[in-house]
């Protein structure tokens, strides 16, 4: 009952923004604002790749930033809101299929996204204003520990096969924890969906439990954050239009290859995800302060 309450709630949210990028849309198709630039079937292409990735636990956002730059795609400026804009269809799309094929605990997918949108909320003031080079190194750090632990834990040499669908008393409330810090650094383009996967696994639940609460916190996040850069023009119109519609089938294609793979495999999917994403965040870090040093 809990998890089709939150469900009608993202449906609410998701046809309100579907109406809010429409109507810019059209407005803009109008007035002749919509970008010429760029082909429709390429920009339908990367959106099914990128986006399925992305439904994996991968992320879209360093990957997509990494395409628009090579490519020459669109100017910086449109990056931020382009990157949040043309992915919140997909991400409530993720949310919808994984909070309803999953078998999870109700309170814990509750408790748990509450948390991370409450982060949001409370502490973007306050991360905003850390070095984000050194969260950046600090969760890359993290990650690559719990990576060796995952590994360590599928060679036998470590108890973690974690077959839970929720969590109670002590557990849920580290779980809440995190997922009010993950809240947090959200907001400064730091997903939760690699960390969210190494919580799951480090904590005894099953490796496919992750993929309710990582997609569901984002999915309740994501609207509200791209409401603002609609209101701006701050996106490529073009781009997020087409990724929109496409986007959702490589969601399609990931949710079926996620729910089909034996427990195994779906664990070897989280290793590869968190040293990914961890290696990411010390690329980054590195690229920050070595552009600081070239100014």
């Amino acid at each position: 009952m809990i998890i089709k309450g939150m469900l009608v709630v993202l449906a609410f949210m998701a046809v309100w923004f579907v109406f809010v990028l429409g109507k810019d849309l059209l407005t803009a198709h109008r007035e002749g604002r919509i970008e010429k630039e760029g082909s429709p079937v390429l920009f339908a292409i990367l959106g099914i790749v990128i986006n399925f990735f992305d439904a994996l636990g991968i992320g879209s956002f360093a990957v997509s930033t990494a395409t628009f730059k090579i490519g020459k795609i669109m100017d910086d400026k449109q990056i931020p809101g382009t990157l949040n804009v043309a992915t919140t269809t997909t991400l409530i799309a993720e949310a919808f299929i994984y909070m309803s094929i999953v078998e999870v605990d109700s309170l814990t997918v509750l408790l748990t996204i509450a948390c991370a949108m409450l982060g949001a909320y409370l502490g973007a003031s306050i991360v905003t204003k850390l070095p984000k080079k050194k969260i950046q190194i600090g969760m890359g750090s993290a990650l690559l520990v719990v990576a060796v632990l995952l590994i360590l834990g599928m060679a036998g040499f470590l108890d973690m096969n974690g077959t839970a669908i929720g969590l109670r008393g002590f557990d849920l409330v580290i779980a809440c924890v995190v997922c009010f810090v993950l809240g947090m650094t959200n907001c400064i383009g730091i997903g939760m969906f690699a960390p969210t996967m190494a919580m799951a696994a480090l904590l005894g639940l099953s490796p496919i439990v992750a993929y309710p609460i990582m997609t569901g916190g984002s999915a309740f996040l994501q609207p509200i954050a791209s409401y603002k850069f609609i209101k701006e023009g701050a996106y490529n119109k073009k781009l997020a239009f087409i990724w929109s519609i496409f986007g959702v089938i490589g969601v399609l294609i990931a949710a079926y290859f996620v729910k089909s793979l034996p427990v195994g495999a779906l664990k070897m999917v989280v290793v590869v995800v968190v040293v990914y994403t961890s290696i990411s965040m010390f690329v980054s870090a590195f690229k920050k302060s070595k552009t600081v040093v070239e100014v």
